[in-house]
C-alpha cells in the first residue's frame, strides 16, 4: 500500500512539473512573439528609412544624367553639389543598416539570454542533473 502511495506522489510531481514546463513553454512562446513584434517592427522602420535615401538618390542620379547630357556649364558645376548629396545619402545608408544591425544583434542576445537560462532550469529539473554553482566554485547546488 505504501508503494502504490509513493508512485501516486510521484506521479503527481512529475504531472505538476510537465504543468510547469508547459506554462514556461508558454511563456517563452509569448516572448518569442514580443521579440517577433520587436524585430519586425525595427527591420521595417531601417527600411523604410533606407527606402526614401534611396528613392531620394534616385530623382538626384537622374536630375544629374539630365545636367550631365546637357553639358551646360552651369548644369556640369551642379552636378558636383548633386554627387556630394547621393554620397552623403549612401553614408546615411550605411549608418542605417549599420544600426540595424546592431540592434537585430542586440535583440537577439537578449532573446537567447532570456531562454538559455530558463532552458538550462527547464533541463536540470527535469533530468535531477547536478550543476556547479557559479559563484561557489567547486560547491554542487540543485
Amino acid at each position: 500500500m505504501d508503494d502504490d502511495a509513493t508512485r501516486t506522489d510521484i506521479h503527481r510531481h512529475k504531472s505538476r512539473k510537465r504543468r510547469l514546463s508547459a506554462a514556461e513553454e508558454r511563456s517563452n512562446d509569448e516572448l518569442d512573439q514580443e521579440v517577433d513584434v520587436e524585430v519586425w517592427e525595427a527591420l521595417s522602420k531601417s527600411f523604410m528609412q533606407v527606402q526614401s535615401v534611396l528613392d531620394q538618390n534616385r530623382a538626384l542620379i537622374q536630375q544629374a544624367n539630365d545636367n550631365h547630357q546637357s553639358r551646360a556649364p552651369d548644369d556640369l558645376t551642379r552636378n558636383v553639389s548633386l554627387i556630394r548629396e547621393i554620397n552623403s545619402n549612401i553614408s546615411k545608408v550605411i549608418s542605417i543598416y549599420s544600426d540595424l544591425s546592431s540592434n537585430f544583434s542586440g535583440i537577439v542576445h537578449q532573446h537567447r539570454a532570456a531562454i538559455t537560462p530558463a532552458k538550462n532550469d527547464n533541463d536540470s529539473r527535469e533530468t535531477g542533473d547536478r550543476k556547479l554553482d557559479p559563484v561557489k566554485s567547486g560547491v554542487e547546488s540543485q
